[in-house]
């Protein structure tokens, strides 16, 4: 299409073509160009603007064609950029930097680490922002080759280019690499130091990233809520929730937006209700626009904890809810056991609009399972695919499994497992085998139990759970050997555990536990309710007794 484009307005390749403008004529069309090119919205408005081009002898203006590559890519056209790139006769190192980040946004990337290689064989000499253009589309071996030659070109000082390197180290788990790209640069900033931080807490090196952390002098919002965002998706929630509270001493440091997102994440998993409150009011006093981003984290946050009707108030308070909104609060709906209001919420959504996704379908499920609406949960699973385009997954057969089990009809849940298309999960027979304890059906509990027990990861759960059924049948004998078999396999029972909040600070507290740091006030505190229970059920024996007697 170019080529054809290009010889009809220049007169065939063997034309003489030259530009008879002034310089500033020049440089006054180059800026209409350049806007031109700006203002496009569609790919069809690119070839008339392009023609102009050639028409006015731009097409070898390094700045025009900078901007048309960039525009067409853009616009999703990187074919057009392409054919543009290759009548280019001796493109600069610009020029092959637009055309590498094209092809990195068009996810191709070995294109792109390609154009690269014939742009050094082309002797055109990297810099800084090609470099770090390509090291977007490289893997962990291009990474290295890239590596090399900056080190050999002598940008090893490069700013952008470290920061880069140490990203792809980090997600390719060369964590080592990672750190000694960052020792080796000159400012090791707040900057330098978020980024390590994230790839120490991407791959679970948490200790190691709170060490660098404490280091960095002067931390800003962005390296403090790294740290937290990190805390939280390594599970350490009350380590989270600690920095947070040391955040606001911080003096000239504030949480923003995704600080708040992070802290509620916390809030929701520990069940740190005042604290999530305390989040709540600081989003408001700041004046913060409920954006969907911290709207749908609040109402997470409000079901979790326990105040379903707050996360109501957040939803209907929100003036632009999306389909994770009502995600959300249909989960919450349905973990309250609201399930008609969850349903409604649903209609709603499909009225107003939106799309249902496999994670609404799931929270919808999950609301018939907790009503007990059998019949509406086998409606909606059955119109999944044909009304919706939606797959059923695991997570959603596990809910028709669960569904099932808790209106006992256990035998017709065993036999959907077996139906199935996909091989059943152990948290999907795990709820079965539940189920079975629950309605006391020894037989299939312990069909399904011995299915566990021979799979390659049972949990303490099922021999628990196994051990409590032959346990209410007087199976005695049974219970002991499950038991012994879950020694002989090394297999321990995790502990329970139980939080609980006291003035905006998390405690938690494990069965048979001795290190928390006020353990002798709390096991005091104890025995004092032990002996006031004792002594309660004495009096209401007597008072029997007497009544009795009378």
């Amino acid at each position: 299409m170019i080529s054809s484009l290009t010889m009809a307005i220049s007169g065939g390749p063997s034309a003489i073509r030259r530009d008879p403008d002034s310089n500033t004529l020049r440089l006054s069309r180059r800026k209409t160009l350049i806007s031109l090119l700006r203002n496009c919205k569609n790919i069809s408005q690119v070839p008339s603007i392009h023609a102009m081009i050639i028409r006015t002898f731009h097409d070898q203006d390094a700045f025009v064609v900078f901007e048309l590559i960039r525009v067409c890519s853009a616009l999703d056209s990187i074919d057009y950029a392409c054919d543009v790139f290759r009548y280019v006769p001796n493109p600069n190192v610009y020029l092959y930097t637009a055309m590498i980040d094209g092809f990195v946004s068009s996810g191709r990337s070995a294109d792109g680490v390609s154009l690269y290689r014939k742009m050094v064989q082309s002797s055109v000499s990297p810099d800084n922002y090609v470099i770090t253009s390509v090291l977007k589309a490289c893997g962990l071996e291009g990474c290295r080759e890239i590596h090399a030659q900056v080190l050999k070109l002598g940008f090893g000082s490069s700013r952008s280019v470290g920061l880069k390197l140490m990203e792809l180290y980090g997600k390719s788990g060369e964590l080592v690499d990672a750190k000694k790209v960052f020792d080796e640069m000159p400012e090791r900033d707040q900057v330098a130091a978020t980024v390590m931080i994230n790839c120490y807490s991407e791959r679970g090196c948490i200790e190691e990233a709170l060490e660098l952390f404490q280091d960095v002098k002067v931390k800003d919002t962005v390296c403090w809520t790294a740290m937290i965002d990190g805390l939280v998706r390594n599970r350490e929630m009350n380590k989270a929730l600690e920095l947070f509270r040391g955040m606001q001493m911080e003096e000239g440091v504030s949480p923003n937006e995704f600080t708040a997102v992070c802290v509620l994440s916390a809030c929701s998993d520990l069940g740190a209700l005042e604290l999530g409150r305390w989040v709540h009011s600081f989003v408001e006093n700041r004046k913060m626009e409920l954006s969907n981003f911290v709207g749908n984290a609040l109402i997470n946050m409000y079901s979790r904890c326990g105040d379903i009707n707050e996360a109501k108030r957040v939803f209907r308070g929100m003036r632009d809810k999306d389909v994770i909104s009502y995600n959300t609060m249909i989960s919450g709906l349905a973990m309250h056991g609201a399930s008609f209001e969850a349903i409604n919420e649903f209609r709603d959504l499909v009225n107003r609009g939106f799309r249902p996704n496999q994670v609404t379908l799931v929270a919808l499920l999950n609301a018939c399972s907790h009503g007990g609406l059998l019949d509406i949960g086998l409606e909606v699973f059955n119109s999944m695919y044909r009304v919706f385009n939606v797959e059923p997954q695991i997570e959603h057969y596990g809910c028709i499994v669960d569904i099932l089990g808790r209106v006992g009809r256990l035998e017709e849940a065993y036999r959907f497992i077996e139906n199935m298309p996909i091989e059943p999960d152990h948290i999907m027979l795990g709820a079965l085998l539940s189920a079975c304890k629950i309605h006391g059906n020894m037989e299939l509990g312990e069909k399904i139990a011995k299915r566990l027990l021979e799979s390659d990861n049972p949990d303490s759960g099922t021999y628990v759970l196994l051990s409590n059924i032959y346990a209410s049948s007087g199976r005695w004998k049974e219970t002991t050997e499950i038991r012994e078999s879950m020694r002989e396999s090394g297999i321990e029972k995790e502990p329970g555990c139980s939080t609980i909040e006291v003035d905006n600070q998390m405690h938690e507290f494990l069965a048979g536990d001795t290190a928390h740091p006020h353990k002798d006030a709390v096991y005091q505190r104890l025995q004092e309710l032990n002996q006031i229970l004792r002594f309660k059920e004495n009096e209401t024996d007597t008072i029997i007794g007497v009544a009795g007697h009378h």
